[in-house]
């Protein structure tokens, strides 16, 4: 197969109906869109517009905002990092980055770091560098032996 031979499946395409082209073609004249009227002129857009009742985009409340400076991070339970050490993805005698999680697929991809949640069990004595982590996550970390190295920003809070 070429590049010039590649082609829609028979039926995939419908040709485009061809409007106003004479009274014999079956839609000449006003082209099927019936007579006079804003909906009959070119260049009309309408669209949310309810016959002068309130639109329902304004009849529903706003709600919410989106905080601009707010941090989406990874979150990561240590029964995780746990089941990573115990499958020999990750080292436990390296420190524990953003880039050793991702490397180890712990983690898809980074996002603004990676937050150590408490869920499972850590056994191992291992070191993180990374941006935060819950206090029982803390605790766990350090009766195992490991230390948590955050942020200067996230220990003044």
């Amino acid at each position: 197969m070429k590049l010039n031979e590649l082609r829609d499946r028979d039926g995939a395409t419908k040709s485009r109906k061809r409007v106003g082209r004479g009274i014999g073609s079956g839609s000449g004249k006003t082209g099927g869109r019936g007579v006079k009227g804003q909906k009959s002129r070119s260049g009309v857009s309408i669209n949310g517009f309810e016959g002068g009742q309130m639109p329902l985009y304004r009849r529903l409340p706003k709600r919410g905002f989106k905080n601009i400076f707010g941090k989406d991070y990874n979150e990561v339970s240590l029964g995780r990092i746990q089941a990573a050490i115990d499958a020999k993805k990750l080292d436990a005698k390296e420190t524990v980055t953003v880039e050793a999680l991702v490397k180890a697929g712990v983690i898809r991809r980074a996002k603004d770091g990676v937050r150590l949640l408490g869920g499972g069990e850590l056994k191992t004595k291992v070191n993180f560098d990374i941006a935060g982590a819950s206090k029982p996550a803390l605790e766990q970390v350090e009766k195992a032996g490991g230390s948590v190295k955050l942020p200067e920003a996230a220990a003044a809070e």
